[in-house]
C-alpha cells in the first residue's frame, strides 16, 4: 500500500485554516461551533456539585474550594492542554483524536508493535469520545428546558416531551444542511449567549466580591485537605466544566488555531469564569439556590428569555456534536475503520459540510433514548464524564509521543507538562469511576461496542485482503503468459479496481473467463487512503506494456474519493487520459463466508460478514456511474 511522503517538521505549527475568510469572521464562527459543548456547562456543573450524591454544604470554604477547582481545571485542561499545546499538534492542519493518532503513528516504525498499540489506543479513544458525545445533546437540552420548572412547576411533566421534540426536529433537519444557517445564526447566538453569561456573572459577583478569591489555588488545596480522600470524587462534577475540550481540538481544521485561541482567551474563558464565580456568589448569599444556581441567578422577569436563549444555545451545541460525529465517521471510513456508508455533500469546496444518514439516525435514537431513559439532566450528569476522562487521558499520551518525536525544543517543557496532565487526567478518571453504577456504565459500554465494531471491520478487511492475495496471481507473471496467446481485443478502456496493485484483480480474471475478451486499454486501479488529511500527489501511473497500466489514486482521510473525477484530473498532470464515454469499470464484489480459523473468533467473523453485506458498495462510495459499471461476484472464506 502506498504511503504519504512525510515532510519533516521539527516544531509545531498550528496552521490556521480558511485563510480566505477574515479573522473576525473565523473567531465568531469558532465561538458558535467550537465552544458550544463547553459553553453550556454552566447550566448544570455547579448544581450537580451540590447535589445529594456528593454531600457538600454550600458554606464559604466549600464554595470557594469548588470554584477554585473549576477555575484551575479550565486553566490546566482546556487552556493549557487543548488550546495552547494540542492545537499545535496539527496533522497538516487537521485536529481530533484520529488525526492525532495518525500523526503519532507516523513517528513510529510502520508495522511495529508501538505503532499498532497507538492505533488501538487512538481508536478506543475515538469510540469513547463518541460514547460520551451523544450525551451532550441530551443533557444540555434537558438542562435548558428544565428552567420551565421554575417558571411554572405544573409544566414539569412537559420537560421530557419538549426536549424530545426539539432533538427530533434537530436530527430530522440534518438532511437539509446547516452551513448557511450556522453562519447566520450560530455565531450571533453564541456571542449573545456568552455575553449573557458574563453579565449574569458580574451582576451576581457584585453581591459578594469575596468569591473572586477562588482564583487562588490555595482554596483548591484546602478543599482536598478539608474533605480528605473523599474530596477526590467531587472531580466527577468538576469534569462537567471541561467536557468539550476535545471538541476544541477536533474543530482545528475548520477554523484554524489562531481564531480558536483568540475566541477562547479573550471571550469564552472570561465569560465562563465570570458566570461560575457569579453562581458561587449567589450560593454564598443564599445557599438555598444550590438546587439551580444558574436560573435562580436572574430576576423573575428574565427567566423566560433566558430559557429561550439557553435552548437556542443547547441546540447550537447539539448541532456542533452532530456535525462532529459526521466528520469523525467520515475520517474513520477513509482510514478503513468502519464500513462504507452513504455520504451526502452540501458543498463542492468544503468537504466538512457532509451528512451521513446512518450516523444521524443512529445518534438520534441513542440521544432520544437517553432523554427518555434518564428523564433529567441530573440523572444524565451521573453518566457524563467517564468516557471523556478516558479520552482526555489518551490525548495526553498521544501528545507526549508526538512531542517527543517531532518537537525537539518544545519537548523540554511539553513532556513534563504531559506528566502533570496525566496525573490530572487520572484524578478525573478515578473520580468518574464512582459514576459507573449510577449510569456511567452506558457511555463506557457504548464505547466498547463501537471499539469492537471498529476493530472487527479493520481486522476483517486485513484478513480479506490476505485471503485474496493468497489465491491471487502476480500481475507480471500472468500478463507475460497471457500475451503469448491473447484473447480477442475489443475497443475501449476497462478499469479494474483492486486492493493489491501487484495481484491480478478477480474482476479481470472473471471477465476473461466469462466474456473471453480483452479491452484495447486495461487499467488496474488501486485507491489508497493516506494517514494525512490531503494527498499532495493524487495519481501515480505505471505503464506495464501490452495496453496495460497500473494506476494508484491517493486520497487524504479528509477528502472525497471520487474516482472518475480523479482519473479525469490525471490528464492535467500526466500523459494518462481516459475518455469517460468509452470507459467501463469492473468491480469484484466479495461474498464473505465465516469459518473457524485463527484470524478472528467465529463470532467476529460473522459480525464482519454482516457488516460487509450492509456496507455501501465500493462502486457507489467511489462515485462510479452505474451505467459504466460491471460487478462480478466472488466468494471468500475468512
Amino acid at each position: 500500500m502506498a504511503t504519504a511522503t512525510k515532510t519533516p517538521r521539527n516544531e509545531p505549527s498550528g496552521t490556521p485554516a480558511n485563510g480566505n475568510v477574515g479573522l473576525a469572521g473565523l473567531v465568531v464562527g469558532a465561538i458558535g461551533v467550537v465552544f458550544g459543548d463547553i459553553g453550556t456547562s454552566p447550566l448544570y456543573t455547579i448544581r450537580e456539585a451540590f447535589s445529594g450524591q456528593y454531600g457538600l454544604v454550600a458554606d464559604h470554604d466549600t464554595v470557594l474550594g469548588l470554584l477554585s477547582l473549576v477555575f484551575w481545571s479550565l486553566m490546566l485542561v482546556v487552556t493549557l492542554k487543548y488550546v495552547t499545546v494540542l492545537l499545535r499538534a496539527d496533522n497538516e492542519g487537521e485536529g481530533g483524536i484520529m488525526a492525532l493518532m495518525a500523526l503519532a503513528q507516523r513517528t513510529l516504525a510502520k508495522g511495529s508493535t508501538p505503532a499498532y498499540l497507538v492505533g488501538i489506543v487512538g481508536i478506543f479513544g475515538a469510540a469513547l469520545f463518541f460514547g460520551d458525545g451523544v450525551i451532550t445533546p441530551a443533557i444540555s437540552v434537558l438542562a435548558a428546558v428544565e428552567g420551565l420548572d421554575l417558571v411554572a412547576p405544573g409544566l414539569h411533566d412537559w420537560i421530557v416531551p419538549v426536549a424530545v421534540l426539539i432533538l427530533a426536529t434537530l436530527f430530522a433537519s440534518q438532511r437539509y444542511g446547516h452551513a448557511r444557517v450556522s453562519r447566520m445564526l450560530f455565531g450571533p447566538i453564541a456571542v449573545a449567549w456568552f455575553s449573557v453569561l458574563a453579565v449574569m456573572g458580574v451582576a451576581n459577583i457584585l453581591h459578594d466580591p469575596e468569591v473572586l478569591h477562588a482564583v487562588n489555588p490555595v482554596w483548591a488545596v484546602r478543599f482536598f485537605v478539608d474533605h480528605a480522600w473523599g474530596g477526590i470524587f467531587i472531580l466527577g462534577a468538576v469534569v462537567l466544566a471541561v467536557t468539550g475540550g476535545e471538541a476544541i481540538y477536533t474543530d482545528l481544521g475548520r477554523f484554524g488555531a489562531r481564531p480558536i485561541r483568540r475566541a477562547w482567551y479573550f471571550f469564552v474563558l472570561p465569560a465562563l469564569m465570570l458566570n461560575y464565580l457569579g453562581q458561587g456568589a449567589l450560593l454564598l448569599e443564599n445557599p438555598e439556590t444550590a438546587r439551580n444556581p444558574f436560573y435562580m441567578g436572574v430576576p423573575e422577569w428574565g427567566l423566560l428569555p433566558l430559557i429561550a436563549l439557553s435552548t437556542a444555545a443547547t441546540v447550537m451545541a447539539s448541532q456542533a456534536v452532530i456535525t462532529g460525529g459526521f466528520s469523525v465517521a467520515q475520517q474513520a471510513m477513509q482510514l478503513g475503520y468502519i464500513p462504507r456508508m452513504t455520504v451526502r455533500y452540501f458543498s463542492s469546496s468544503n468537504m466538512s459540510q457532509v451528512y451521513i444518514p446512518g450516523i444521524n439516525w443512529t445518534m438520534m435514537l441513542i440521544v432520544i433514548g437517553l432523554v427518555i431513559g434518564f428523564g433529567s439532566s441530573s440523572e444524565l450528569a451521573s453518566a457524563y464524564g467517564v468516557s471523556m476522562s478516558m479520552t482526555m487521558l489518551i490525548d495526553t499520551v498521544l501528545l507526549a509521543i508526538v512531542a517527543r518525536a517531532l518537537w525537539p525544543r518544545w519537548r523540554l517543557w511539553v513532556l513534563p507538562l504531559c506528566a502533570v496532565l496525566l496525573c490530572v487526567d487520572l484524578a478525573f478518571l478515578t473520580a468518574n469511576f464512582a459514576k459507573i453504577p449510577q449510569g456511567g456504565w452506558f457511555p463506557v459500554a457504548l464505547g466498547v461496542v463501537l471499539f469492537t465494531l471498529l476493530r472487527t471491520w479493520r481486522r476483517g478487511r486485513q484478513l480479506l485482503r490476505a485471503e485474496m492475495h493468497k489465491d491471487g496471481i502476480r500481475i507480471d507473471t500472468f500478463l507475460s503468459g497471457l500475451m503469448l496467446s491473447p484473447p480477442v481485443r475489443v475497443p475501449g478502456t476497462a478499469v479494474f479496481l483492486t486492493a493489491d496493485k501487484n495481484v491480478v484483480p478477480h474482476a479481470f480474471m472473471h471477465n476473461l473467463k466469462h466474456n473471453k475478451v480483452l479491452h484495447e486499454q486495461n487499467v488496474f486501479l488501486t485507491v489508497v487512503t493516506l494517514n494525512v488529511p490531503h494527498a499532495h500527489r493524487r495519481v501515480i501511473v505505471e505503464g506495464i506494456g501490452g495496453g496495460f497500466q497500473r494506476v494508484v489514486l491517493r486520497f487524504g482521510f479528509m477528502e472525497t474519493p471520487d474516482v472518475p473525477v480523479a482519473l479525469m484530473q490525471a490528464c492535467d498532470v500526466s500523459d494518462f487520459c481516459l475518455d469517460p464515454m468509452d470507459t467501463t469499470y469492473f468491480v469484484s464484489r466479495e461474498s464473505i463466508v465465516a469459518r473457524a480459523r485463527s484470524g478472528m473468533p467465529i463470532w467476529r467473523d460473522k459480525l464482519f460478514a454482516l457488516m460487509h453485506r450492509n456496507a455501501v458498495p465500493a462502486s457507489s462510495y467511489f462515485h462510479i456511474p452505474g451505467n459504466r459499471l460491471v460487478e462480478l461476484g466472488t466468494q471468500v472464506e475468512i
